[in-house]
């Protein structure tokens, strides 16, 4: 991940947060646009809007890359022609989410398919979009495993990936250590709790990977199933081992079930990080345990109210504001979840940089004209509504269709609101450990 300190240090507002997420439409929908200036340049747009990944950042996703639709045709479209997405529900199943893939791609005749918030099933749809050559493009599964050594053509996912994370929420706690929790970094015991799937299983094992480069002891790592219905067992093997922090990679369900446990079972710990997908939707977490949540953290993409928008690229601030305002206006919220930034951004990122060009420069939209589109793509720093710049990995590199200039941060939990607390450089200081009052908190 590139780093740039005194350019990035102004992005982040103290104070800004994320917010409530929206309710799970029934069905999926298909986004209609006015039949203007040519004929409209049709996309796909495949996300979870039922089952659990509904609730653990899909619907946001889905919400946010409506409105930057909406706004797309409402300025013009490409010359006049608008976008209409075909939008398929994947239930949070990954047969559903091949099967809709493919009805996409064949029914439909589809080009591009945006969406996949879950990497399980990212996983699978990478390599048959590719074997179609049709463009996936990712607004949300950040599985490195999903791109890692595959030199893909047709696959681009302009969010983070999870190794950024774990360098993330590892970093915060070997800077501040000694400062904050008295210890060296070295003696600070690590746990490492994932879900079994693809997003799970890359989180915990880069927060493996960079404990290891800093001479951090991982006393306990251990996946379980995002369904199970009881992780007591865990719970007893974590007060054997007695983490001073323990990192969760989780959705909703499986998030909830472990902290319920774990303060029945008596856990107790210096500091927990969650990263992303559950762990971002702070207004369900902090509607079900309340202040219990207070200090605790969490790693992903800022969400864009959480910036300084004047210290954005010309003209981005503005767009932010916009969406910002309009998502509040449709959804009757006051603070965003940082899945609705994503969905937004990443799908306007496609629109204005890959989809606009390429139509421009060939007449049409094949899937070749928005991959050569795509790698042409030199967005800088600041010049999207979360912060980061843009520029694709080429097919040679090891991580071909990522974002090289992504950025992921880690936020810390303040009465229902996230601030930044890492990098340094962006955030405020964090406050660790947990507070004394935290059902929680390790008694020393």
């Amino acid at each position: 991940m590139e780093r740039n300190g005194t350019s990035r240090r102004t992005l982040l507002q103290a104070g800004a947060g994320l917010g409530l997420a929206a309710g799970v439409p029934a069905t999926a929908r298909a986004q209609t646009a006015p039949a203007r200036g040519g004929d409209p340049l049709r996309v796909g747009l495949l996300t979870d809007l039922s089952g659990p990944f509904a609730g653990a950042g899909s619907v946001p996703l889905f919400n946010g890359s409506e409105v930057a639709i909406a706004l797309f045709n409402e300025r013009g479209g490409v010359d006049g022609r608008p976008v209409v997405a075909v939008s398929a529900d994947s239930q949070s199943k990954a047969d559903v989410a091949i099967n809709e893939a493919e009805r996409l791609l064949g029914q439909e005749g589809l080009e591009v398919v945006m969406g996949v918030y879950s990497s399980a099933h990212a996983v699978p749809l990478s390599g048959r979009f590719e074997a179609q050559k049709k463009i996936m493009w990712i607004t949300s599964a950040i599985a490195t495993a999903v791109l890692k050594d595959k030199h893909f053509r047709y696959v681009f996912r302009p969010t983070v990936h999870s190794d950024q994370y774990a360098e993330g929420t590892v970093s915060v706690i070997h800077e501040q250590a000694q400062k904050k929790l008295g210890m060296a970094p070295e003696k600070v015991k690590l746990a490492v709790i994932y879900e079994d799937g693809p997003y799970g299983t890359g989180v915990s094992s880069a927060i493996e990977a960079n404990a290891k480069k800093f001479n951090m002891p991982v006393v306990l790592k251990e996946a379980y199933s995002a369904t199970t219905p009881d992780l007591s067992t865990l719970v007893t093997k974590l007060r054997r081992e007695r983490p001073d922090v323990v990192y969760q990679a989780g959705y909703n369900p499986d998030i909830t079930l472990f902290l319920r446990q774990a303060r029945s079972g008596g856990l107790r710990f210096r500091m927990l990080f969650g990263h992303g997908a559950g762990w971002s939707q702070i207004d369900r977490l902090w509607e079900t345990f309340g202040k219990d949540l207070q200090g605790m953290g969490n790693a992903d993409p800022a969400a864009t109210q959480m910036l300084d928008w004047e210290r954005l690229q010309p003209g981005v601030g503005e767009l932010a504001k916009t969406f910002v305002a309009r998502y509040q206006a449709k959804h009757k919220m006051n603070d965003l979840p940082t899945h609705a930034s994503m969905g937004f951004n990443n799908t306007w990122i496609f629109l204005e940089h890959v989809l606009k060009p390429a139509v421009r420069k060939t007449g049409g939209m094949t899937a070749e004209a928005l991959r050569e589109a795509a790698l042409q793509v030199d967005i800088p720093e600041g010049g999207t509504i979360q912060g980061y710049g843009v520029k694709f990995e080429p097919p040679e590199s090891s991580m071909a269709g990522q974002n090289s200039r992504s950025l992921c941060v880690v936020m810390q939990f303040d009465n229902a609101k996230s601030h930044v607390i890492w990098p340094a450089s962006l955030g405020r200081d964090p406050v660790l450990p947990l507070p004394p009052e935290s059902p929680y908190a390790l008694r020393s």
